[in-house]
């Protein structure tokens, strides 16, 4: 199983984590000055215009209307070029494209007028990460989890470690995905991935942990999931229980390429 496969299941699952960091405010007063609390009345018609039109594009993003996203958040943004929420959620975007250099220039300018902003450089170090530059999406993600106000750390170690996997940096990998578990111990994919990384690193046992607990939930069973299971009472050697499994596997997924590899017994693969 390839590295990129081997995280899937992580990836997926950032892709919809990252939709929540778009919509994040993350609010600043001004250097050296006083700060107020800001009402409706502070607010422009500008403003107003700005915040419509970005919740337009948030919700459509959600949708999966990628274009029809873009033109709301460029409306956002002719209403208030410095909007950093605005310009966060046109990096995703644009990053969902494929259009990677107009997604960091999105982020970049974002950071520009909020350099504190974890969400922002979250989702900034997973482009990065995509982009297999290792150590600036390590500088971000790193950045983003020593501000003493950040609220999504489980969810920045998550890609933190998925990003270390896609490296080969496996010590590294687990670590981050141990933190990300630890901070948050109900999100499965952070238990896929740190059982991935176990079963990577020889931990066979440790990495049965984590998966049982993925595969007691039926609504989160899938063939990756039970592929690895089976592949990890291989490598402790209890045939039984990888029959077992490897059943389940193909009465539940026929057609998947895990139970195809599980009839041709490549376990090692």
């Amino acid at each position: 199983m390839s590295e990129a496969r081997s995280i899937r299941a992580g990836a997926a699952a950032l892709a919809l984590a990252l939709l929540a960091a778009a919509c994040t405010t993350t609010t600043e007063g001004p250097v050296g000055g006083s700060r107020d609390v800001p009402t409706a009345s502070d607010q422009t018609d500008a403003d107003r215009r700005a915040r419509v039109r970005l919740e337009l594009a948030t919700a459509y993003y959600a949708r999966g209307q990628i274009n029809t996203a873009l033109d709301e958040v460029k409306l956002a943004l002719a209403a208030k070029p410095d909007l950093p929420e605005a310009l966060n959620l046109r990096g995703l975007i644009y990053a969902q494209m494929g259009e990677e250099a107009l997604a960091e220039e999105s982020y970049r300018r974002a950071l520009q007028l909020r350099p504190r902003d974890g969400d922002t450089m979250h989702n900034y170090g997973w482009l990065l990460c995509q982009q297999r530059r290792w150590a600036d999406a390590d500088a971000q993600f790193r950045t983003a989890l020593a501000l003493p106000q950040y609220a999504n750390g489980a969810r920045t170690m998550l890609a933190q470690g998925v990003c270390h996997a896609r490296a080969g940096q496996w010590e590294a990998a687990e670590a981050a995905l141990v933190r990300s578990y630890e901070a948050d111990p109900t999100n499965p994919v952070a238990a896929v991935n740190l059982a991935e990384v176990l079963y990577r690193r020889e931990q066979y046992e440790r990495a049965r942990f984590y998966i049982r607990r993925v595969n007691a939930r039926t609504d989160l069973v899938n063939a990756q999931t039970l592929w690895l299971a089976a592949r990890i009472e291989h490598k402790l050697g209890n045939a039984g229980g990888a029959q077992v499994i490897g059943r389940e596997l193909q009465l539940r997924f026929p057609q998947s390429n895990e139970a195809l590899a599980y009839e041709r017994g490549q376990f090692n693969d």
